[in-house]
């Protein structure tokens, strides 16, 4: 490995302890005090909108996994940089460490949930990081020195080698060696009489065998030297490197675990429902092969928030403050929710980025507490309008206080299809309101709820421009078919229509350019859920393109404008190409 080589594995090495540093430290912490954690949380927060929904377009669910991926290659990329510019005297790489450790601490302190000492992980790595970088370079830059040495030896060497002793020449009154009948010269040895004219000076100075002995000359040792030096240098990159890895995965495996709450969760009793239960009537789900079923499982419920980890938040630990704009502040713990009536309702829940057509939807049971009654016992003022809902880890949503109030099921969520919530998706308690979108009202959780007004306050999502009240736009989605080429002859065309709290009163499919036709509908056991479809096609050879379009309860139709989803959702007809024949 050249050395250019060597200087940017120490780069990469150092950038690797000084992530495995932090990963250890931040055991003691917090996950999300990691640098990779803290930058990552910040990139989400700045990331423009119009950059952030193409990329949820484009990967869906698997957006925090790309910008992992794209912060280990842009790390190590800078590390290399920084160990290539790094030297012993000019501290360049160093500087560019230090500035890292800089930023990712600045980052960690000024999240929400942050203390001081989210600063250790970052400053603690940096150093590590800096140290080691320093002290591979320093062994780099020996190794490169002794190399030139060298390299200058060989050269002086060779220089002389090609400078042969000329024959023939004797100094005046002196006899010529090996002459007939006289002997050595003075001061000469017999051995002379072996070294032939055209051996090179050097041969005999430097102490090597004329007749090639077994004699070892020091340029061979100062190689042997050079060679174990330079495999030295590179055990020490290597040796790094193996330890910051390890040190991050170890870390981040401790420091998951320690702050795990599975098994706590999986040890949680769910209070019995009180009022009448949600029946969910078999004619609700086709069943047809393809389209998607009436309940969402929660390992198929789509995930999108702000988090980079899932945030690990404990029963007892948990508690909720309704203050603001209210006569009474109400402050709340698990155990005081579990002595309130429970009740279980079927609701859709939608996001804001769900492209038209998209998967960003589900339908589940969710088991909670009635939220219209708590915000009626804190007493809000009437001339409050907002609902700032604050997760543990940041985040805010404003719902309009008049939504929450009406007597829709928002709910204090703590059940999700008979089960604790999952983790991800808010144990131990999260919001759930039918016919707003997530991102003004679906708070995973929850830990703050503040009575309050909309030209006082904005939420995490209205700060960057999107829609202030945020409700669900009517939609529809086309299942199956799936395959791209299918026979002539009947093809089941079939999805999901969803207008939450309003209900799906029509959907319709047209073909091509032809006229709107009516699908079938499955039973609606809840205005707050999606409602399937179907519709059977006698389809003709040819290349065809599928639409469809949906009408809410109240007579109103999808509209054709499209539009993407900022500031306040997508809209425009779902279609499918197929060919058949």
């Amino acid at each position: 490995m050249a050395e250019r080589g060597l200087r940017v594995a120490s780069g990469v090495a150092a950038a690797g302890v000084t992530l495995g540093v932090a990963e250890l430290v931040a055991v003691l912490i917090s996950p999300d005090s990691t640098p990779l954690q803290a930058v990552g949380a910040w990139v989400i927060d700045h990331t423009p909108d119009t950059v952030r929904e193409r990329v949820i377009e484009t990967v869906g669910t698997d957006d925090k996994l790309l910008l992992f991926i794209s912060m280990g290659i842009v790390t190590v990329l800078v590390a290399g940089l920084a160990g290539f510019a790094e030297r012993v005297r000019r501290p360049v790489g160093s500087i560019a460490f230090a500035l890292f450790g800089l930023l990712s601490l600045l980052a960690a302190v000024g999240r929400p949930a942050a203390s001081w000492t989210w600063a250790l992980p970052s400053l603690l790595g940096a150093w590590a990081g800096i140290a080691l970088l320093r002290n591979l370079i320093r062994r780099i830059e020996d190794f490169s020195a002794a190399s030139a040495e060298l390299a200058l030896k060989e050269a002086a060497a060779e220089s002389l080698t090609k400078t042969p002793v000329t024959g023939g020449a004797v100094a005046p009154g002196r006899p010529m060696a090996g002459a007939p009948g006289i002997g050595p010269g003075v001061g000469e040895s017999a051995e002379a009489d072996d070294i032939s004219d055209d051996t090179p000076v050097d041969s005999v100075a430097a102490g090597g065998s004329v007749s090639g002995g077994p004699g070892r000359s020091t340029a061979d040792d100062s190689g042997f030297e050079l060679a174990l030096q330079r495999r030295q240098v590179v055990r020490g990159i290597v040796i790094a490197a193996a330890a910051g890895v390890g040190a991050g995965v170890v870390g981040r495996v401790l420091g998951l675990r320690s702050h795990n709450v599975s098994s706590e969760r999986a040890e949680v009793q769910l209070p019995s429902p009180s009022g009448p239960l949600p029946v969910v009537d078999p004619a609700a789900d086709l069943k047809i092969p393809g389209l998607s079923p009436y309940l969402t499982s929660n390992a198929d419920f789509y995930r999108i928030d702000t988090a980079l980890t899932v945030p690990q938040v404990s029963k007892d630990s948990w508690s909720l403050r309704i203050h603001g704009m209210v006569d009474r502040e109400i402050r709340l713990t698990y155990a005081d929710l579990a002595a309130r009536q429970a009740v279980e309702k079927l609701v859709t829940l939608t996001c804001v980025s769900n492209p038209v057509g998209g998967d960003l939807i589900g339908n589940a049971s969710w088991l909670g507490y009635r939220l219209d009654e708590l915000l009626t016992e804190a007493g809000p003022h009437p001339d409050a309008d907002m609902v700032l809902s604050t997760s543990v880890d940041g985040f805010t949503a404003g719902s309009p206080l008049a939504a929450l109030m009406d007597g829709r099921d928002a709910l204090l969520a703590v059940g999700m299809n008979g089960e604790p919530l999952p983790t991800a998706h808010g144990y131990p308690v999260r919001l759930v309101v039918p016919g707003l979108y997530g991102y003004v009202s679906a708070t995973k959780w929850v830990t703050d709820i503040e009575i309050t007004r909309f030209d006082r306050a904005q939420a995490y999502w209205t700060k960057r421009g999107w829609s202030q009240d945020g409700p669900i736009k009517t939609g529809a989605r086309i299942d199956t078919p799936t395959a791209s080429s299918l026979a002539p002859g009947r093809v089941t065309v079939a999805g999901v229509a969803w207008a939450q709290h309003r209900g799906i009163e029509a959907v319709e499919v047209r073909i091509d350019n032809g006229a709107w036709q009516p699908a079938r509908l499955a039973a609606e056991p809840s205005i707050d859920t999606w409602r399937q479809w179907a519709f059977d096609w006698q389809a003709t050879s040819g290349l065809h393109t599928v639409w469809a379009r949906a009408t809410d309860g109240g007579g109103a139709v999808q509209t054709s404008d499209v539009a993407y989803p900022v500031p306040d959702g997508a809209t425009g007809y779902p279609s499918i190409s197929v060919r058949i024949g």
